[in-house]
């Protein structure tokens, strides 16, 4: 084994505590070299990014929430009802639920596309206009990036708070790895500006009852912009030092 491949199979085992001395083995880090130190930060901060998938529920997550809406429209310019089109968007969101708790998985994004499906579903069949299918959707979306640029403000951004759990880091960013704060809050603005573009887009048109229209890029711009922001945040925190572990209770004892 090479001298760069056994230090890349030494960083990938490890991960940063909050002592910043030793790794999660116990080894200690000042008795590495230069380089090893530097192929073990790098494998950290890419196996940290890589989590970014993860923590938006994967690409099933964003196919659960971006399909009762392709539904929908698919429904109504077959029926012409919006009582049709919204029971079928909302029968499909139960579907993924049955087929997720069936395999045992999470049915967090699942529940949350329920969610906001229904709401839909009642609103437009309430109103009798099919364009209030996607009014809470397109209020989440407003709602959604506010809560990121106040995150961000207060130095909290939203990306570190999900992302934190996820790597093993919780919140040991904000205190401990001013490099990571950085670098989330970065990544949050990204979100901001690039997920902002859907509302600014939808929302005209939601004005113009052009269902078809709305219907349609409501679902083309569901899924490339929220990878597009996914993309960013993992090109960010390629180049953000390493997560440093909580400490947790137990493995004081």
């Amino acid at each position: 084994m090479t001298h760069e491949a056994e230090a890349a199979h030494r960083a990938a085992d490890q991960s940063s505590t909050d002592q910043p001395g030793t790794d999660r083995s116990g080894t200690d880090r000042s008795a590495m070299t230069a380089a090893e130190r530097e192929a073990a930060d790098k494998a950290a901060s890419h196996e940290a990014a890589q989590s970014i998938l993860q923590a938006f529920g994967g690409v099933r997550g964003m196919i659960d929430m971006t399909l009762p809406g392709l539904v929908f429209i698919v429904a109504f310019n077959i029926t012409h009802k919006v009582s049709v089109a919204a029971w079928s968007a909302l029968a499909l969101c139960g579907v993924f639920v049955v087929v997720r708790l069936a395999k045992r998985e999470t049915i967090q994004h699942a529940f949350s596309g329920v969610f906001g499906v229904a709401l839909g579903a009642w609103i437009s069949m309430k109103t009798g206009k099919a364009e209030n299918f996607y009014l809470p959707g397109l209020l989440w979306n407003v709602g959604y990036c506010v809560a990121l640029a106040v995150s961000a403000l207060v130095r909290w951004p939203m990306i570190g708070v999900m992302l934190g759990p996820v790597t093993g880091e919780m919140f040991t960013w904000r205190k401990q790895n001013p490099g990571r704060l950085a670098a989330y809050t970065k990544a949050t603005w990204a979100w901001v500006v690039i997920m902002g573009i859907k509302p600014l887009i939808l929302f005209p048109l939601y004005f113009t009852h052009n269902v078809n229209l709305l219907g349609w890029l409501k679902v083309a711009l569901g899924i490339p912009p929220m990878l597009l922001a996914m993309y960013v945040t993992w090109q960010i925190l390629l180049k953000a030092p390493p997560p440093i572990k909580a400490q947790l209770d137990d493995e004081d004892e």
